[in-house]
């Protein structure tokens, strides 16, 4: 197996100090791979170099990949310190935050995450069997107040030292801005839906300027998200010809030009794969060479706005659309 060694890989440091590498391994596996596959993959990763893994509990994957890392460190592959461990509490869970993290802490066998994220800001209280699948008639728009409650639960969490970090998912500026006024601790970050087909200039720049990092999801376009996400306007970030024409001067393959650009742009990114070689040449375009200015200013003019995961399963009942969850007019419950 080729192999990087990982002090090479840039980190970028949260605003509590603590470093996350820039680039992680998703373990969202869609509907094409089941836990063990993931697993799997998660132990060639680590193998390789990465240290940075991204989970959530809604993935189902966690007690796979917890038995997973307790084959590493018994090994001696890794240690759990070397390791960047994000998980997420799921939509059902917003009223019960604690049990959530420590479920996903027993499933992944680790005694702390360094990350714990709300992974969406919609929560669907009283439906033990909330999946991604379909729209769940229990679903709620945010509101404000019931958000924070959740927040204060997050906040407990990182003063009892069960996290390391705290943090949003899909959040939009308007529900950032309540929370930074709110909050008594700052999320960390927020991790949300970008790639070059889907820049969010707007929302990136607040976040950056309010110091809170960015972690960009479906960084290549997504092309194995699932069927219920996919829409015929929907473009293909890795068939752009300026994708495909930085491709060819580097050598290198289009989903790694997304991921140089990422990294270059100063955001944290984390492609899922279960192919070693894929994982190895996203590693290793992290390393080596980079863009020239000319060719991050001309990806910068592909944006075409297109968001891949619109988030649709969570439409609460008098929603218009899937417009509805990401506050396009602005205003949202106070």
């Amino acid at each position: 197996m080729q192999k990087i060694d990982p002090a090479l890989v840039p980190t970028i440091t949260l605003n509590t100090g603590s470093k996350i590498p820039v680039i992680g391994l998703g373990t969202f596996g869609s509907d094409n791979y089941d836990a063990l596959t993931v697993a799997e993959g998660v132990k060639t990763a680590i193998r390789m170099g990465y240290r940075h893994i991204d989970c959530a509990s809604v993935y189902t994957n966690e007690k796979e990949i917890g038995a997973a890392l307790q084959e590493l460190f018994a090994e001696g592959v890794v240690k759990r310190e070397d390791l960047w461990i994000t998980s997420k509490v799921w939509n059902d869970k917003h009223d019960d935050v604690v049990a959530s993290c420590k479920q996903s802490m027993t499933d992944l066998q680790v005694d702390y995450l360094d990350l714990y994220l709300v992974h969406w800001p919609f929560p669907n209280y009283h439906a033990p069997k909330c999946d991604v699948s379909a729209r769940q008639p229990n679903s709620v728009p945010y509101i404000h107040e019931n958000y924070m409650k959740t927040w204060a639960q997050m906040e407990g969490l990182f003063e009892a030292g069960l996290v390391k970090n705290i943090g949003t998912s899909n959040v939009t500026i308007a529900k950032m801005k309540l929370i930074l006024r709110d909050c008594k601790i700052k999320p960390v970050l927020n991790e949300m839906e970008i790639h070059p087909h889907f820049q969010q200039p707007e929302l990136y720049k607040f976040m950056k300027d309010n110091g809170v990092a960015v972690i960009g999801y479906s960084p290549i376009g997504s092309p194995g998200r699932p069927d219920r996400d996919k829409t015929p306007e929907d473009t293909v970030d890795m068939e752009d010809p300026i994708i495909v024409a930085i491709a060819q001067r580097l050598g290198i393959h289009p989903a790694v030009v997304c991921l140089k650009w990422a990294v270059q742009r100063g955001q944290i990114t984390i492609p899922f794969s279960v192919k070693p070689e894929k994982m190895y040449a996203n590693l290793k375009g992290i390393i080596e060479g980079s863009l020239t200015e000319e060719e991050m200013e001309a990806v910068s003019k592909i944006d075409k706005n297109c968001r891949l995961i619109k988030g649709q399963v969570f439409l609460w009942e008098s929603a218009k659309g899937w417009e509805d969850l990401w506050d396009l007019d602005g205003e949202i419950a106070k």
